[in-house]
């Protein structure tokens, strides 16, 4: 197999990119620096070719993959076909491997041109060979005949493939995977430079270097979990935009560190300040995003996140905890052996902008460590912590954050004294209008019905910082746009929080049932179900008209029962105020006390059609192929499907009316809808002559209208209907956060850039410009205060 050799290829490389590195780094003597450049690139041709090469096999439908079989089908458009790449954990590992590899592209021609190129590249490239060490493990490229010996024979495979997951089944599929194993990537390459500098005594030179790469993987981290967020919102269901799922949290964790790591930086750059704790960050920030890795991967929170993978294995899964221990035991072991080196030595002043960036990075690792400890709760206790666990801790430290997030924009660096409480100082006039201002919102507020105390708190917290954040970002504009990043970001954040008190706190959520062309008052809408309507392969909308001060307008929230797991699916829908979101989330249709579709059962023999309500149907034949092999690889039952075809109005249609048999089970029909009709079928039973060899079905056929009822009877549609002041606010606040940070990665990116026809300032190892000079003698390295 092709991209299995290429895997095997690029792994070999790694290995051999990693020991030309280490040995340039390390021994005197010409560097073999050009074997490890060209091994990096064998590495990154291995990887980008499989990638391309898997890619084919899913344009292809080449089922004889496993992979491609698992995660794909003909029928998928081409953009959802293409999101199968990272669909499943082989697919997602190889695409992670290719952010990896291509990010190492552009971090080797940074470090090269700085001279660190030796010692961060060694370190980078080992964290690659991991995960080109489990992709040998969990390959893509597996025959499916290898897979499930038992019942396929080699070199045969299934016509039609498994499919995808209908909850993928979206458009941000495309970005949400891709943009946060982009920021899985990125954050490698801190705990690169941080691992470098240790070993090289760079306690100072790294963190000029890492800066943009740290604002960059917060950046990436950051948008992936927040496109998340926004899916989840839209498409899935959840009724908001968080619902503090342990695999949502594996990612915000490594964020929140990650974003300490940006500021604790700038501590260190101002005033050499917070050094152990740059180094703490950069490696703890890595080694959550594998421990992410393990908690998603390993199948350890399948009963308590709704979308983790399942069990990888044995051998990955044993893999996954080594490369924790790994990088965690070394990374501890560069500290310990460097700690005596980071002696802290200057006084650091009680009011200074540098103090309380420290005390805010404290407050934020709390928060880290009380999220890291819910979700690893499912580990100890085989059940998930609840969403109101996450909101009674994280809310004293949300208000706690929100305040020094605004005072320390309003004190200097390096100040040594209390002159900033002083009266007559500029922190203390502009404090002053922040504090009203805050005040002022925080009664407005309550004028409106904001009513606990706790969310109270929040709101003036997150206003004071709003107000410190605008004003600061005002003057800065003024003076040079560029350096508006960091306070248009921290507004950003203010107004989040803000956000969600309107979204979550404040906002209402009620049951209600509508029956069909009834008109409810609903939340202060009057809703009206108008009935189902056909669309996209199969889904049903269902039209809901709702009408408020004189304004209407229309919803299509969906239901439609699932082929790909025999679930009844659920989309919601809903309209956005500028003050406000009304969502509304299907729950079920129901039969009220009046419906118009009533059930009937016919028999059906094979070959010979039946009228039935003008149509003409003929049951042709029992299908085992596609959903018959799918139940049984996946261990679900036995499917058996009934062709039917179908003379309508001119028109002719086939579908297939699926049952599943287990065993000790009654059979389970799939109900199975025409295309733009309300009519459909249920297969109830068969019965097969083998002496004849003829077949007859009897089938439930849905939508006939019962001609002996006496009054009109209508299905009721069962919502959750929610209004949620405010949901726009969060959305601003997002775009805020990541354009500042954008800004900022933008500045900071020019500040690093080398002069034109400078090949770099020299390093610790001050090496000559062409490879094999001797270094020169380093200087004795100052120690560094925390």
């Amino acid at each position: 197999m092709a991209g299995s050799l290429l895997m095997w290829v690029s792994f070999l490389a790694a290995l051999l990119a990693v020991y030309a590195y280490y040995r340039s780094a390390t021994r005197p003597g010409p560097p073999l620096a050009t074997l490890g450049r060209r091994s990096y690139f064998l590495m990154t041709a291995g990887v980008v070719v499989a990638s391309a090469l898997l890619l084919a096999h899913i344009l292809q439908h080449d089922f004889s993959y496993s992979y491609v079989w698992g995660y794909s089908s003909t029928d998928l458009p081409l953009h959802l076909l293409i999101t199968t790449f990272w669909a499943g954990q082989e697919g997602s590992f190889l695409f992670w491997t290719l952010c990896a590899v291509l990010v190492g592209v552009f971090l080797r021609s940074y470090t090269q041109k700085r001279k660190i190129e030796y010692e961060v590249m060694s370190v980078y490239t080992l964290l690659v060979a991991f995960l080109l060490l489990l992709l040998l493990v969990k390959s893509p490229f597996q025959y499916i005949w290898n897979v499930y010996p038992d019942q396929l024979t080699p070199g045969t495979s299934p016509e039609e493939g498994r499919g995808l997951n209908p909850l993928l089944q979206n458009f941000w599929m495309i970005a949400h995977p891709p943009v946060l194993f982009v920021g899985f990537a990125a954050v490698g390459v801190p705990f690169a430079f941080a691992i470098a500098a240790l070993w090289k005594r760079w306690y100072a030179d790294w963190i000029g270097h890492a800066l943009p790469w740290v604002l960059f993987a917060s950046l990436s981290l950051g948008a992936g979990i927040m496109i998340g967020g926004y899916w989840a919102y839209g498409v899935l269901g959840w009724g908001g935009w968080w619902g503090w799922d342990p695999v949502e949290n594996s990612s915000l964790i490594p964020w929140i560190t990650i974003t300490a790591l940006i500021h604790t930086i700038l501590v260190q750059k101002r005033t050499g300040n917070l050094a152990r704790t740059n180094f703490i960050l950069a490696i703890v920030s890595f080694v959550l995003v594998i421990y992410s890795t393990f908690l998603t991967r390993s199948g350890i929170l399948g009963s308590a996140s709704v979308h983790s993978f399942s069990d990888p294995g044995a051998v990955a899964y044993t893999i996954l905890l080594v490369w924790i221990g790994t990088i965690t035991l070394g990374g501890v072991a560069m500290l310990i052996i460097r700690w005596k080196d980071l002696v802290p030595t200057n006084k650091v002043g009680t009011f200074t902008r540098e103090s309380f960036i420290s005390i805010s990075t404290l407050v934020m690792a709390a928060s880290a460590l009380i999220i890291l400890f819910g979700t690893s709760w499912p580990i100890v206790s085989n059940s998930s912590m609840e969403p109101a666990f996450y909101d009674r801790m994280n809310l004293p430290i949300a208000v706690i954050l929100g305040l020094l997030l605004g005072a320390s924009l309003l004190l200097a660096w390096k100040e040594e004294s209390l002159a900033p409480l002083a009266p007559q100082s500029g922190a203390v006039k502009k404090a002053s209008f922040a504090f009203g201002a805050a005040v002022l919102g925080l009664v407005v507020l309550l004028l409106v019905g904001l009513d606990s105390w706790q969310m109270g708190a929040l709101a003036f917290s997150a206003l004071f910082a709003l107000f410190v954040s605008v004003e600061k970002a005002y003057r800065i504009i003024r003076e040079d746009p560029r350096w508006a990043g960091g306070a248009i970001a921290h507004a950003g954040l203010a107004l989040l929080f803000l956000g969600i008190i309107g979204s979550g706190y404040c906002g209402q959520k009620v049951t209600a049932a509508l029956s069909e062309n009834e008109p409810k008052e609903v939340l202060g809408y009057q809703l009206t179900y108008t009935g189902p309507r056909a669309f996209d392969r199969g889904k049903w909308q269902f039209l809901v008209r709702a009408e408020r001060h004189g304004e209407a307008f229309m919803l299509f929230p969906v239901m439609y029962q699932s082929d790909y797991n025999n679930n009844l699916m659920r989309e919601p829908d809903y309209v956005s105020f500028l003050t406000r979101d009304f969502y509304i989330e299907p729950v079920s249709l129901e039969e009220g006390d009046q419906h118009d579709h009533a059930s009937h059962h016919f028999e059906l023999k094979r070959g010979e059609p039946s009228e039935i309500a003008g149509m003409k149907v003929t049951f042709q034949r029992f299908e085992m192929g596609q959903h018959g092999s799918d139940a049984m690889m996946s261990g679900a039952g036995f499917n058996v499907g009934a062709v039917l075809l179908v003379d309508r109005d001119g028109k002719r249609e086939e579908v297939t009316a699926v049952t599943t048999y287990r065993d000790g089970a009654e059979p389970r029909p799939t109900r199975v809808m025409l295309s733009d009709s309300v009519h459909g079928f249920e297969m109830l039973g068969m019965q097969v002559d083998p002496e004849s060899r003829s077949a007859r079905i009897l089938v439930n056929v849905i939508g006939l209208h019962d001609h002996a009822a006496d009054e009109a009877k209508s299905d009721v549609l069962v919502i959750e209907a929610s209004v949620k002041p405010f949901m726009s606010t969060v959305w601003v606040a997002v775009v805020l956060v990541f354009f500042g940070l954008t800004l900022s990665l933008v500045r900071r990116g020019k500040e690093t850039a080398l002069p034109k026809g400078n090949n770099g300032s020299t390093s610790a190892t001050e090496r000559q410009e062409n490879d094999g000079h001797k270094p020169r003698p380093q200087k004795k390295q100052e120690k560094i205060v925390l």
